[in-house]
This record gives C-alpha cells, sequence and structure tokens, in this order.
C-alpha cells in the first residue's frame, strides 16, 4: 500500500506540502489543475509547475484527481470528440511527468451532493452530513448556493464556472437515461484507454457518490455490478478502478470487501473512510475507525493485505477537528489520524503475514 495524501495547490488549500511531509508513510500528492476548466487541454508549464513545488519535499505526483470529464462528453453530444481529444492530450502530457493513476468519474452535473458541510458531532467536531428527505425535496439551486457560500476555497465538482450553466444542464440531461449514460461512457472509455495504456496510466474510476441517482439525474457507477460492466466495456488494465470505501458505503447493501476480492486486479487507487448510514438512509462521515461508523474498515485493509495489494490510497474526507479553519471535508488532522489508524491495521496484518512471503504477491 503506498500511502498518498490529497492537495489542491499553494493558494488553493489550508494543508501546506511541509504539512503533508511530516505524516509518517506519505510518499506523494494526489493533485489536479483545478483551475482548468473541465474539457480544456492542461498546459504543460502548469504540470510541471506541480511536479517542482512537490519535487522540492520529496512528494510525487503519481496519483492525478480528477481530470474531468466535460458534460458534452457525458451527454453524447457531436462536440464530445473535441473534449476527447484535449483529454488524451492531457493524459499524453502526464505521462511525460510520471503520472500512473487518473482518477475521473463520470456523474452528471454534480461530482457529490451533501446536504450539511459542517454537521456538529457529539464530540464537538463536524463533519459533512448527507440528509435524504432534504435532498429529496431541495431546490438544487439552493444547494449549489448554500455549497459555494461555506467556503472561500473552490469545493471540488462544484466549480462555479460549471454551475454557472445549471439551467442549461438540467434541461440538456432531460431523457437522458442511465443506459445513455452507459453508451457515452463506453464512448469516451474506447478512445482514451488504448492511449493510457500506451502512457502506462490507469483510468479509475470514481463511484457515484452517493451510490442513487438524485435530482432527476442519472447515476451509474453505483455498485458491485456496475463495476463488473464497467470492466467489461474495455477489457485492459487501463480501465480502472478508484475503490472509495465512503462513498460505496453510503448503501449498507453494498459488499465492499466482496468487491476487492473480486476487483483487485483492477483497483490503482483505493479512497479508504468510514460513513454512519441511519435506518432513514441519512448518513455522515466519521473518523476512519472501524467502530465509529457503519463500514468495515478493518476488514477493508485485510483484504486488500490479503491480495498483496501495492496500489496507491489516502484517507479520504475527514472531520473538522479543534477548530481547524479548512476546505469542508479536507482538513489536516483528521485525514493524518486516519493515516495513522490505517498504518496500523496495515502494519498488524504485516505481523501475521507479510505480503512479500505470500505466494504469488505482487
Amino acid at each position: 500500500m503506498r500511502m498518498v495524501f490529497r492537495w489542491f495547490g499553494e493558494g488553493n488549500d489550508t494543508v501546506s506540502l511541509s504539512h503533508i511531509k511530516q505524516i509518517p508513510g506519505v510518499e506523494g500528492i494526489v493533485w489536479a489543475l483545478h483551475d482548468v476548466p473541465a474539457g480544456e487541454e492542461w498546459p504543460m508549464e502548469k504540470i510541471l509547475e506541480i511536479r517542482d513545488q512537490a519535487a522540492k519535499y520529496g512528494l510525487h505526483l503519481d496519483v492525478v484527481e480528477s481530470v474531468n470529464v466535460h458534460e458534452d462528453i457525458k451527454l453524447g453530444r457531436p462536440t464530445r470528440d473535441r473534449y476527447i481529444q484535449n483529454y488524451i492530450a492531457t493524459i499524453e502530457k502526464l505521462a511525460k511527468v510520471g503520472v500512473k493513476v487518473i482518477c475521473y468519474n463520470f456523474m452528471p452535473v454534480f461530482d457529490w451532493a451533501r446536504t450539511e458541510l459542517h454537521k456538529k458531532m457529539d464530540d464537538g467536531s463536524t463533519a459533512l452530513f448527507f440528509e435524504k428527505s432534504r435532498i429529496d425535496g431541495i431546490d438544487p439551486f439552493k444547494l449549489v448556493e448554500e455549497i459555494n457560500r461555506n467556503s472561500t476555497l473552490t469545493m471540488p465538482g462544484w466549480e462555479p464556472e460549471r454551475l454557472a450553466h445549471l439551467t442549461s444542464l438540467f434541461e440538456a440531461y432531460k431523457g437522458v437515461s442511465a443506459e445513455d449514460l452507459w453508451e457515452h461512457l463506453a464512448y469516451f472509455l474506447k478512445a482514451v484507454v488504448p492511449v493510457a495504456e500506451r502512457c502506462g496510466i490507469q483510468m479509475a474510476i470514481h463511484p457515484d457518490d452517493p451510490p442513487w441517482p438524485i435530482f432527476g439525474l442519472p447515476r451509474i457507477i453505483t455498485g458491485q455490478e456496475s463495476l463488473r460492466r464497467l470492466l467489461g466495456i474495455v477489457d485492459s488494465p487501463s480501465n480502472g478502478i478508484t475503490l472509495c470505501s465512503g462513498s460505496f458505503g453510503a448503501n449498507p447493501e453494498n459488499d465492499i470487501i466482496a468487491m476487492i476480492h473480486e476487483f483487485h486486479e483492477r483497483i490503482p487507487f483505493a479512497h479508504i473512510r468510514n460513513v454512519r448510514v441511519y435506518e432513514n438512509g441519512d448518513f455522515i462521515e466519521t473518523s476512519h475507525r472501524t467502530q465509529d461508523g457503519t463500514v468495515d474498515i478493518a476488514g477493508i485493509v485485510k483484504a486488500y493485505h490479503d491480495h498483496g495489494f501495492t496500489g496507491y490510497a489516502r484517507p479520504d474526507h475527514g472531520r473538522h477537528l479543534w477548530d481547524e479553519e479548512c476546505r469542508p471535508g479536507y482538513g489536516l488532522y483528521d485525514r493524518a489520524l486516519g493515516i495513522m489508524y490505517l498504518w496500523g491495521l496495515w502494519d498488524a496484518l504485516e505481523r501475521v503475514e507479510p505480503i512479500h512471503r505470500k505466494e504469488g504477491a505482487v
């Protein structure tokens, strides 16, 4: 397991590269060019700038999260080919600086949804919260206003330049079914995966968050069966999965451990986080500790260890602790605590059965 940490860039993150370097076992950053609009080719000079910033602290940039997919690709519009060519050009540039994994998603309009960014917990910390009954009834325009009002920092997936066109996007998605979205994803993958394979890069799709339709928009990467279908579109090691235990874990019917056992050879990147799911469908993001949530984090780490996982992993959304002022879900303290919990589980497993002694281990 190779530990990495998401970083939003100088001037766009309360966490510094110096902070990240001090977290035990972290070897690289998970990054993106957040100021480049979806669909545009990434400028090489900006890529090199991030590379040089990370190199000063001995951190690699093997994992990008994310090269956003333009809505015209998801909608299957005639203009998609131009945006796909930009995506391919970006893949080729990223390969030149040693990128190994590109995390992306195929969610219409919204990359993720929560109804509250600072829900107070019993211990005084706050966390991202999803209230199912409220999301079912809230005007999406009101939700956009609330999300963007809560932070001076960009919120991934809620970029103002994209959401400024919300009315036209909802209109465009009228009549777009889940099957249509699958067809558009297949068109995209058949174009970009061969290029990624040639460049030594693994495309790794992130599951829908939450893993069910919202606001009448289709969602297709929602569980084990959808992952089987995804991997069958292009049978290539470069067509992979970012297995996010928090996103899949919001639906208690998802067996994440079974997913790891079935798809471990196609998981180059793991997001490991916990959520507590309530009977009414609400969920809140907890500490990474197994006992604090509904997701069996200890079992998940063991499943990765059983298969000799040598891919990249990061702690995902954390709580906001000790009055930290930070991007919602992306503070320093709880994610650093999460890393140490994950390492504790991993190290304990290594004491019992070190990976290098396992037959057939990578």
